[in-house]
């Protein structure tokens, strides 16, 4: 939530460096889409997946051959795998980084009690105010009411939906067989390796993933859900190496 794509370049720069074709796709309503969130535009899981799959499209129209990864960041790997779970066709690998469910049971205690309230309180203040203000709490972009209500939907019950979408999503997931690798971050408590192994448990593949965390003295940078970004090749030399 709240990246546009274009902090992702250094990322996929690495990553073509390593012979990895790399399609971007850019977050609805913020970044160079021409969609903003407001109380007269509004959309959730739904149409982010749809997003996702048009993407999906214009890659293979690009390099129709090539092998397919799939992959995301924080909430972007949650709908990779939300991806998979309604085309499971349609790519063969998946790639996690800083990544992971936000349920709260699946957090530590030190942060695990004061999740629950704050999703209740970010879901209320996007409905009264008709999307989220993210830029001015200091979490996430100016985000729609829909997605903040499916996130906030997934974060208190554990389960993935996706409302007007009429797919148990949850149930989907369980049937994707794909190649899994997944990095976590040592000082990102947006997505700790509990997260990260909550998100995994609903895949079919998701117990022969293949797991590592990383600190900062391996980055040469903070492990944290964002500084990677930044000095992304160890990690794309991770994921691209394998």
């Amino acid at each position: 939530m709240g990246v546009p794509a274009r902090h992702y370049l250094p990322f996929a720069d690495a990553l073509a460096a390593r012979g990895v074709a790399v399609g971007l796709h850019e977050w609805r309503g913020i970044g160079s889409s021409n969609l903003r969130a407001g109380r007269d535009h509004d959309w959730g899981y739904r149409e982010l997946l749809a997003d996702i799959a048009g993407s999906g499209a214009a890659l293979d129209g690009c390099a129709p051959n090539a092998a397919r990864i799939v992959g995301g960041h924080s909430l972007g790997g949650q709908l990779a795998c939300c991806h998979l779970a309604l085309h499971p066709d349609t790519a063969q690998t998946l790639w996690l980084v800083a990544s992971g469910a936000p349920y709260w049971r699946a957090f530590p205690p030190r942060v695990r009690y004061a999740l629950p309230p704050l999703y209740r309180f970010m879901a209320w203040i996007a409905r009264v105010r008709g999307a989220l203000p993210g830029r001015r709490l200091g979490f996430a972009g100016n985000e729609s009411r829909s997605v903040i209500a499916d996130w906030t939907c997934s974060g208190l019950r554990g389960r993935y939906s996706a409302a007007g979408l009429g797919v148990d999503l949850d149930a989907a997931m369980g049937r994707v067989q794909v190649d899994v690798r997944a990095a976590w971050l040592h000082d990102d408590w947006l997505g700790p390796p509990t997260s990260l192994r909550f998100l995994l448990s609903k895949l079919g593949s998701g117990a022969d993933a293949d797991i590592a965390g990383f600190a900062a003295r391996d980055l040469g940078t903070a492990a944290d859900h964002f500084a990677w970004m930044r000095t992304p090749a160890v990690i794309a030399a991770w994921l691209a190496d394998a």
